[in-house]
């Protein structure tokens, strides 16, 4: 496909694709995906507990994507792309060369999320003058007591000046980057959504609600909401389950690939250490990786038994009644 209707075409193909693997269970892909997620590091500077990077359980090798590498996944997939997303496991702020991974990106619509502590008033103004698309900023709670049970090693007046900082750089260049507020709930600070709200507004952002994943089942109990429209978990017999059929698809398989920071493609976000591997962007074409056979196998087995497949027990992908 080229031209000035690759994009479109390639997305309708890809949608086609997921559809007729919902309808007839083929694993076939005749498109490429039409965002794709970049880890640019999993090393972070917080220790959030249940993010494998920060808690220290992530057995996966630490480092930083190198921007040649990055620039062979950009020069492959740019004609089919509409989004690229500078972030996965870590913090994207801590990378040393953070900027010019947006700069390569070109034209391309950007997002990044950080945790808010790198916006300095000179970081705030690059990122908008580099023409970011959308900057996500976490913020799991309103002041520093509730914040800080989460977002271990964290200073909320750091994020605070943070937001403000980027508030007054948009306003200076008049600037159109979407700015969200992402609010991780949990049983600590449900009571605070609202106040969440009023910063979001005061900055020029959205609010995002998001439902608190737990990656250790033992401390469930401890995180999940009392407020069940914010948890993606029920109560059993003699553990929490999450509300979810886990239905037999994925969109995530055909629109949203990760690749991790050395080159490894991964399934998908919640692959968080990288335990499915699909091929290596260091050794091979992401053309071959994206048709191989480990591939396919993979998307029969979420067409076939998606329930089996331990990244997918925590999915919210066809969870329903649920602010995720």
């Amino acid at each position: 496909m080229t031209g000035s209707f690759t994009r479109p075409l390639n997305a309708l193909l890809t949608g086609f694709s997921y559809l007729n693997g919902r309808v007839t269970g083929s694993p076939s892909v005749l498109s490429f995906p039409t965002a794709v997620s970049v880890e640019l590091t999993n090393n972070c500077n917080l220790h959030c507990p249940e993010c494998a990077s920060g808690s220290g359980r992530m057995t996966r090798p630490r480092g930083f994507m190198d921007i040649d590498l990055f620039r062979k996944i950009i020069t492959g997939l740019k004609p089919y792309l509409y989004d690229v997303c500078l972030y996965f496991q870590g913090e994207p702020m801590l990378h040393p060369g953070f900027f010019s991974f947006i700069e390569a990106a070109g034209k391309m619509r950007t997002t990044v999320s950080t945790n808010g502590h790198f916006l300095s008033v000179q970081n705030a103004e690059k990122l908008v003058a580099a023409d970011l698309g959308k900057l996500i900023v976490s913020l799991d709670g309103s002041d520093q007591e509730t914040y800080q049970v989460y977002r271990q090693g964290g200073d909320i007046e750091r994020v605070m000046d943070g937001l403000r900082n980027v508030a007054e750089a948009k306003s200076k260049a008049g600037s159109k980057m979407k700015v969200e507020l992402q609010f991780l709930v949990s049983r600590h600070n449900q009571h605070q959504v609202g106040e969440a709200g009023r910063i979001a507004r005061t900055n020029g952002a959205t609010l995002r609600l998001k439902s608190m994943q737990v990656i250790h089942e033992e401390d469930t109990g401890y995180w999940v909401p009392s407020i069940s429209k914010y948890s993606r978990y029920t109560r059993g017999n003699d553990s929490f389950m999450i509300k979810s059929r886990l239905p037999d698809r994925c969109f995530r398989l055909y629109f949203n690939p990760v690749i991790t920071w050395d080159g490894k493609v991964v399934p998908c976000c919640f692959d968080k250490d990288a335990s499915y591997i699909m091929g290596d962007l260091t050794a091979d074409t992401f053309r071959s990786i994206w048709n191989g056979e480990k591939y396919s196998t993979f998307r029969k087995r979420v067409l076939t038994e998606r329930g089996g497949i331990d990244i997918c027990r925590n999915c919210t992908s066809g969870l329903k009644h649920v602010r995720y």
